[in-house]
C-alpha cells in the first residue's frame, strides 16, 4: 500500500497510479477488519469457555477489559534513585516549609 501510494504521489496523481492507490488500500482495510473479526471472535469463545468451567473471574476480568477500552499506560522517566518529577516538586514544596 506504501508503494502504491508513493507512485501516485509522485507521478503527479495519474488515474492508473490513483486506483491502484484506492485498490491497494482497500485491501488492507478488508484484511484488518477480517482479522479484527476472528480475533473478537476467539475472545468471545474463550470467555464462553470460561463461563461454562466456572471460572469466572477469568472471564470477568476480559468483560470489563472490553468494557473500559484501551487505556494507555504512561512511561515515566525516573532518576537513579527512582524517584519522578512530581516526587521532586513534593521534595522542594518541603525543603520550602523546613527554611
Amino acid at each position: 500500500m506504501k508503494k502504491a501510494r508513493e507512485k501516485w504521489l509522485i507521478k503527479g496523481r495519474q488515474e492508473k497510479e490513483e486506483q491502484d492507490y484506492h485498490h491497494e488500500r482497500k485491501e488492507a482495510h478488508k484484511i484488518i477488519t477480517n482479522k479484527k473479526k476472528t480475533y473478537m471472535k476467539n475472545v468471545k469463545e474463550s470467555t464462553e469457555e470460561d463461563q461454562k468451567h466456572n471460572s469466572t473471574r477469568k472471564m470477568y476480568k476480559i468483560v470489563n477489559q472490553f468494557k473500559k477500552g484501551y487505556q494507555h499506560t504512561f512511561s515515566i522517566i525516573r532518576d537513579k534513585k527512582w524517584r519522578t518529577g512530581n516526587e521532586y516538586k513534593v521534595e522542594s514544596r518541603n525543603m520550602e516549609r523546613i527554611f
